[in-house]
């Protein structure tokens, strides 16, 4: 009988590739929550920068690839193991500690609620009820998801947690008290005049004030469209 060729073992792209117990409810909704930070990504940030192509916006996103590359640094330094449960989930050739996604989430939550409070984008303060009200439950259920399917113990998610929460307090401070002396120099770069990009950091209220634009260009036959 000729033997079975031996083939290297599998191993899953694990962007998207979560798992729960069957017939579990919460446990299907908590997987769907725990995809939050990629739906952030590539739902929010991608858009962001095709719509808007706010710097603000922009430093924002580089803030958060900054903040897991530091993670999976750390992950790799230190090694620590996940919880045992991680056999059934094939993730035990990963590290747990600290949580990346709970990382991610809070350093999200944190610079969005500076962001709104200091109304440096098109929340102002009087919209700060959706930032505690949507973000920051978002951030503590990511959190809390990790653990109750199993792929980190309390002690790495709230390690994730709190390393997020001050890198993104700290990326903020950098970026509107170091680089936004240097937006406009990016706006009238050769980069910034052929991609659109813009800084509305100045102006108290964005939403208003696009809006009343968009209305006075109307009165313009330069801005009409000629179709």
């Amino acid at each position: 009988m000729t033997p079975m060729p031996h083939h290297p073992p599998l191993k899953a792209v694990t962007l998207t590739h979560v798992r729960y117990q069957k017939g579990d409810q919460l446990g299907h909704f908590l997987a769907w929550v725990s995809l939050v930070p990629v739906f952030i990504s590539l739902g929010g940030f991608v858009s962001h920068f095709i719509f808007r192509r706010e710097l603000q916006g922009m430093f924002f996103a580089i803030g958060l690839l900054i903040s897991q590359f530091v993670n999976e640094i750390i992950k790799t330094s230190v090694q620590q193991a996940r919880p045992e449960t991680c056999a059934l989930l094939e993730m035990c050739d990963s590290h747990g500690w600290p949580s990346s996604h709970s990382q991610y989430m809070f350093f999200f939550a944190v610079y969005l609620t500076l962001v709104t409070y200091k109304r440096f984008g098109v929340l102002g303060r009087n919209q700060m009820a959706v930032v505690v009200l949507l973000v920051w439950p978002l951030a503590i259920l990511t959190m809390y998801s990790r653990v109750y399917l199993g792929y980190h113990t309390v002690a790495q998610v709230f390690a994730g947690a709190s390393l997020g929460a001050v890198l993104g307090g700290l990326w903020f401070w950098v970026v509107n008290h170091v680089l936004r002396s240097y937006f406009p120099a990016i706006e009238e770069s050769a980069f910034g005049r052929f991609l659109y990009v813009k800084d509305t950091s100045h102006i108290p209220n964005v939403l208003k004030f696009e809006y009343e634009n968009a209305r006075a260009a109307r009165k313009h036959v330069s801005y009409k469209r000629a179709d």
